[in-house]
């Protein structure tokens, strides 16, 4: 039994020791979300401050984790009134919930370069399991830095009375699903 203790602890380390972390590059990133105003039109808005960071042993991703994190004081949807209200207890409240975070649970390969990624979204104080889909656009060198870089499209949905945000507003005025849409890049550290 301590044989096989050690050969399992040896292949942790062993996998721990080839996984490779990725820094989100902030500069060519951006995390938004879309909702529906009145039923008749999308309203889209960003985070102006956030973190990301994925780790993985295997070069297709299909082992990896990824942590994100969001400062809700930067949320822009190019209406300063609209972004405070925002911020306000009526949806937010980012006084007393200043970071949206998402830790994946899982990060499973779908089919080519689809993955369907589970995981906690905390935000306004509540944390739920989402899964959202994650597309590798691809791999490159970045010929400045000369990093190697990965790109990902995340999108997905989750509803806004799940996280108590928004909980006066009727679904005629804003719609309960709330997508996600990232387009990211993350430069191998």
């Amino acid at each position: 039994m301590k044989k096989v203790t050690i050969v399992f602890a040896a292949l942790m380390l062993s996998a721990a020791a080839n996984a490779q972390s990725w820094s989100i590059d902030k500069g060519h990133s951006r995390v938004g979300f879309e909702i529906t105003h009145l039923t008749i039109n999308e309203i889209d808005g960003d985070f102006k401050s956030f973190d990301g960071k994925i780790t993985s042993s295997k070069p297709d991703f299909s082992d990896a984790s990824i942590e994100f994190t969001a400062d809700v004081n930067s949320i822009n949807t190019d209406v300063e009134a609209r972004d405070n209200h925002l911020k306000s207890p009526d949806f937010f409240d980012a006084a007393k919930n200043p970071t949206l975070t998402f830790k994946s649970t899982s990060f499973k390969k779908e089919s080519g370069k689809t993955y369907k990624v589970t995981g906690n979204l905390t935000m306004h104080g509540v944390t739920k399991q989402v899964t959202l889909k994650a597309v590798l656009v691809g791999t490159a060198t970045n010929p400045m830095s000369k990093k190697e870089m990965a790109g990902f499209r995340i999108t997905g949905n989750f509803k806004r009375a799940d996280f108590g945000i928004g909980a006066s507003m009727p679904e005629a005025m804003l719609s309960e699903k709330v997508e996600l849409v990232a387009n990211t890049e993350f430069s191998k550290d």
